[in-house]
């Protein structure tokens, strides 16, 4: 014990030298706006508690972070140590006791203020965010679009959180009372940085909750505007904090016994790692995770629809989306029309700077992702697949996007259920084109994959679309589209793509707690 002492002693003016607070702003609006593809360089510090910037106790063991467009250097990611993930938890319930004690409406106020503030700024945000992830610069503002929605829809929320009254035999009466949990972890991907930054901390802030965030190793950024914009709306300092790092920072996170709930977005393996951790703590946790979603074409469609809906299912964000639908079953009958008009429409997908309106597909996230998506592509070849389009490294004719991560999208047809790329993951652009004959083979092969994150159906035949729906094991389904989020429904998967939900009325469950309180008004009848 002596000696535990002795180490808290000696790290106490450490601690204090840390503490520090940068308040000036990451990145200012005149820096974003004259920036360009490969010109963005960020030197400040992306740790982000107690209402600033925080500069990391050591850069000793910084990565590098690329620019998917360019490959150049963006900025340097320090990973938290132990010590300031427990000041960045230790900020975010200081804050959380003074936010939970704020009403509903009062929460409410400082939220509409942040998605206002996110809603003005939304075209830098958005290009910062094209600048760190790689998507088109349409997509990305789509996304801060849905963020401030996100937030403002919680915020209106926010008031209604009530509990329930139940009247009991003679002068008895119960009531509910839905409290917050306390400091929320969530943990993000980089596909979304900014919108699931906001799809996680918009329902635990309405509920009364603080958020300690860690975003990508890969996508640091935008993450911490978002911290800024919560402080600037007025949150208590510490309410929503953001700490830096990978793998060993989410598990100092996940084991830390001052949070309350996990939230991650990610893959099947480190979100098996995440839930083994949180349940040491007996910590509840949502869970996001991949999928192999199957988009099903009947003869019936309407085949213009149906292959819009496949490319929106497959190609946006560069394929890097949980949710695709990326195994396309197309009925036989009119599998060469739709074969001839989705490769038509592949090869005519605008590649290049992400940052140009004209674009319409970016860069992936870095070289090892590309070099793994494009080896799926192979080893589909390797299996019998035919590559009708794509699947090749792509050199824009833009000399300063040389050493981006671009690849031209992929259509791949002769597949068959057994194939690597029928059954994997492959976050890439990459579209797996599956002929069927009938309602029930069809459903069957669909659900024959451990994932069920979404589905689609596309027919005219408006019994078949709901009986089809049923009986599909997916968390997420759509009807003649596919893709679209609106953030008032939840958006959640089966199996082990995961579970908990994000969006929509049921989220404020995953975020509170319920206290059942029994009143009586009368004398106590004991048996004793």
């Amino acid at each position: 014990m002596l000696t535990a002492c002795v180490l808290c002693l000696a790290r106490k003016p450490t601690l204090v030298k840390m503490a520090q607070l940068l308040r000036s702003p990451l990145l200012s609006s005149a820096a974003i706006r004259s920036a360009s593809t490969g010109t963005l360089e960020v030197k400040e510090p992306l740790n982000f508690w107690g209402g600033g910037r925080v500069k990391p106790l050591s850069s000793s063991n910084a990565e590098p972070v690329y620019e998917p467009a360019t490959g150049h250097v963006l900025c340097q990611m320090v990973p938290c140590v132990d010590e300031e993930v427990d000041q960045a938890i230790k900020s975010a319930h200081s804050a959380y006791l003074k936010w939970s004690k704020m009403s509903g409406m009062e929460r409410a106020r400082v939220m509409l203020e942040a998605a206002r503030i996110i809603r003005e700024r939304r075209d830098d945000i958005a290009k910062v965010e094209v600048i760190n992830n790689g998507k088109s610069i349409t997509e990305a503002k789509v996304d801060i679009d849905v963020a401030w929605t996100c937030i403002e829809y919680y915020a209106g929320i926010a008031g209604t959180l009530a509990g329930q009254h139940v009247q009991l035999p003679g002068s008895c009466f119960a009531y509910t009372r839905r409290e917050p949990l306390g400091v929320c972890v969530g943990i993000g991907a980089w596909n979304y940085p900014f919108q699931i930054a906001a799809w996680k901390s918009a329902p635990a802030l309405a509920c009364g909750n603080a958020m300690v965030f860690k975003p990508s190793p890969m996508t640091p950024v935008t993450a911490v505007m978002l911290a800024e914009i919560y402080a600037e709306a007025g949150v208590p300092e510490g309410l929503f904090n953001v700490v830096q790092g990978g793998a060993e920072t989410g598990t100092l996170l996940c084991h830390h016994p001052m949070v309350a709930k996990v939230s991650f977005t990610g893959s099947v393996p480190t979100g098996k790692k995440i839930m083994e951790m949180s349940a040491k703590g007996v910590k509840p946790v949502t869970l996001e995770l991949g999928g192999k979603s199957p988009l099903i074409i009947f003869q019936d469609s309407e085949l213009e629809n149906a292959v819009k809906g496949a490319l929106m299912a497959n190609f946006l964000t560069q394929g890097e989306v949980c949710c695709n639908g990326t195994r396309v079953f197309v009925q036989k009958d009119i599998l060469p029309k739709f074969l001839e008009e989705v490769v038509k429409r592949t090869k005519a997908i605008p590649l290049g700077d992400p940052l140009l309106d004209g674009t319409r597909m970016g860069a992936l996230i870095s070289r090892p992702h590309l070099d793994r998506v494009l080896g799926f592509i192979n080893q589909a070849k390797k299996e019998g697949a035919r590559v009708l389009c794509g699947g090749e490294p792509y050199v824009p004719a833009d000399p300063k996007l040389k050493g981006g991560y671009f690849m031209s999208p992929c259509v791949l047809d002769n597949c068959r259920d057994d194939m690597t790329c029928v059954k994997e993951e492959i976050f890439g652009p990459v579209m797996s084109v599956l002929p069927f004959d009938t309602e029930e083979e069809v459903l069957q092969r669909a659900n024959n994959t451990t994932f069920g994150l979404a589905a689609g159906v596309f027919t005219r035949d408006i019994a078949r679309a709901h009986r089809v729906v049923e009986n599909l094991q997916a968390g997420t389904c759509f009807i003649n589209n596919y893709n679209i989020s609106p953030v008032e429904v939840p958006f959640g998967g089966y199996k082990m793509s995961g579970f908990g939900r994000e969006n929509g009325q049921v989220t404020i469950e995953y975020y509170s707690q319920l206290k059942t309180v029994v009143v009586e008004m009368g004398d106590v009848d004991s048996l004793f």
